[in-house]
């Protein structure tokens, strides 16, 4: 089932209570037989196989730099985020699972792994072989239930290993405890152990995954009359509760799947109950959905979305008015796993890009895009993939990871880079500058662009042209020659040949920049072209030599 917010303080295109939802809204409605659903993808990607003889001519366009922000974008900006129970496999974060470590190092030298989801709810602290997991709640077997059926044992073991594997990857963890079905005293026992283990490299607590939506019919973990007041007072019961064993703990909330006046409300709120123990509010987002409505296409995909813009700032206000950060905590193209030909294709690259830098430029900290095995997204959703029947060859690319994810495969199978991955790259080169105003002269219907000049005074642009049939000339001031990496594909539904700078992300190898474009610059200024659908950054001279 799905929920559609119509609401102006919601945050989500297409926001759903299973899942993760996110921040905007969304009319889509209706189930489609899986004929309807291949037009529907074709539809989407079809304009960009147009040939070259229908194509328009270039677009030609200028662009300046305007005011500089008075903070960087952290060093740790990028972030993933798993859903708990994949820690029911000790092995996967784990300091030997090399493939996985290298990607994640390769994407990010000091990231953020989130751990959370639908199925944070439904995971629980075990400790000795012979204790029972706690009762299901009444509502598990309910018609129309996306939560999970079951319940998922977390043991220490899984704790040593994600902290070994942390230490290899150089990124440190939010760990997501449970409210939905958890206890006080649990979690709290549960905490001490994470915080003890992970150390430093624990940055916060979260407790409760889009607390908002418990007493939807799709989830039920609260009553019909749930609201923010009641999941304020459970909330700092938990807290209290989890900071009598953890003295020093730090916490970010509410983890909303799409409602902005909770984020508001907690940011006031909150940090006020609980002096110097609140560091972040977070919330969710996911930019369409579900994989199964005619609307969730790429055009839409790629398009503009003034009211999320409009609930971001307002959320990113009320952070900084109550003096803590704002990150985006999980989200991805599409919720419920994704939609082939979408999620796995290359549009999500040049989504992530734009949707990074966005966030950036409003003053996040940081975003961490959801992921992991379809086996665990299929849990966390109470056994649905909506995915998986869309189009002929999603059970393969299934088989290997929700359609959604950054990082694909097993140890069993290896791993490898989904094209989002090589989106949120380009946008992490941008990290440790501070983002400088970008004014086009002509402000493009398809194209953006986003800035930063490093400590150095080095400027990187990202040029993002997600136009699918013009490309764009565009002319760049600049105090000297300029160099420029390209992201590409063979067109916006390829789901491989995914280059960034010419090189691929190898799995074991890391990434490195093959083709490097040198650009002159003549009578202050260098031209580059971009192509339809693809992405580019320039590096530009230092502006203060």
């Amino acid at each position: 089932m799905q929920q559609t917010s119509t609401d102006d303080n919601a945050m989500a295109v297409n926001s759903d209570p299973q899942e993760t939802s996110n921040l905007c809204t969304s009319n889509q409605e209706g189930r489609l037989t899986r004929r309807s659903v291949l037009g529907s993808l074709l539809a989407g990607v079809a304009i960009s196989a147009l040939p070259a003889a229908a194509q328009p001519s270039p677009s030609r366009n200028g662009i300046s730099l305007g005011a500089i922000a008075d903070r960087a974008i952290p060093l740790d900006y990028l972030g993933l985020s798993y859903e708990t129970a994949q820690l029911a496999d000790p092995t996967f974060f784990a300091a030997d699972n090399r493939e996985l470590v290298s990607l994640f190092r390769t994407l990010s030298s000091q990231g953020v792994l989130r751990i959370g989801g639908n199925s944070s709810e439904f995971c629980w602290w075990k400790t000795k072989p012979n204790q029972s997991a706690p009762p299901m709640p009444a509502s598990s077997h309910a018609d129309g239930n996306w939560m999970p059926q079951k319940f998922t044992a977390i043991e220490p073991v899984a704790i040593d290993r994600l902290a070994e594997f942390l230490d290899a990857t150089g990124w440190k963890a939010i760990y997501g405890l449970n409210l939905g079905t958890g206890s006080p005293e649990r979690d709290a026992e549960e905490a001490a152990y994470v915080a003890r283990i992970l150390g430093t490299r624990l940055l916060y607590f979260q407790i409760g995954n889009e607390p908002e939506y418990y007493s939807d019919a799709n989830n039920r973990l609260r009553a019909p009359n749930w609201d923010f007041e009641q999941y304020f007072a459970q909330w700092t019961a938990f807290v209290q509760a989890v900071t009598q064993r953890v003295p020093d703990a730090r916490f970010g909330g509410p983890d909303v799947g799409s409602n902005a006046d909770w984020v508001i409300q907690f940011a006031e709120r909150a940090p006020k109950a609980l002096p110097r123990r609140i560091v972040a509010c977070t919330s969710h987002y996911y930019a369409e959905g579900p994989p199964d409505s005619p609307f969730t296409t790429v055009a839409r995909l790629l398009a503009r979305n003034p009211k999320f813009e409009s609930a971001l700032d307002r959320v990113t206000a009320a952070a900084m008015q109550a003096g803590i950060a704002y990150r985006m905590t999980e989200g991805n193209t599409c919720y419920r796993g994704g939609k082939p030909g979408l999620s796995n294709a290359f549009c999500s690259a040049l989504w992530a890009a734009d949707y990074l830098l966005l966030l950036a430029s409003r003053g996040a900290v940081g975003v961490n895009l959801h992921g992991g095995g379809s086996q665990q997204i299929r849990f966390s959703l109470g056994g649905h993939l909506p995915g998986e029947s869309l189009a002929p060859g999603a059970d393969p690319a299934a088989a290997l990871g929700s359609f959604y994810t950054p990082i694909a495969g097993s140890r069993e199978a290896h791993f490898s880079a989904r094209p989002v991955f090589y989106g949120m790259k380009i946008a992490g080169l941008l990290a440790g500058g501070r983002m400088r105003s970008v004014l086009f002269d002509t402000p493009p219907a398809d194209a953006r662009a986003w800035a930063a000049e490093t400590p150095s005074g080095e400027i990187r642009i990202v040029v993002v042209n997600k136009d699918p049939q013009q490309d764009l000339d565009l002319r760049v001031p600049s105090k000297g020659a300029a160099e420029l990496w390209r992201l590409e594909a063979p067109n916006l539904s390829a789901t491989s040949g995914v280059t960034l700078a010419g090189a691929e992300c190898e799995t074991g190898k890391g990434w490195r920049p093959r083709q490097k474009e040198h650009l002159a610059c003549r009578s202050g200024s260098i031209t580059v072209q971009i192509p339809r659908a693809s992405a580019a950054i320039l590096f530009l001279p230092n502006v203060h030599s």
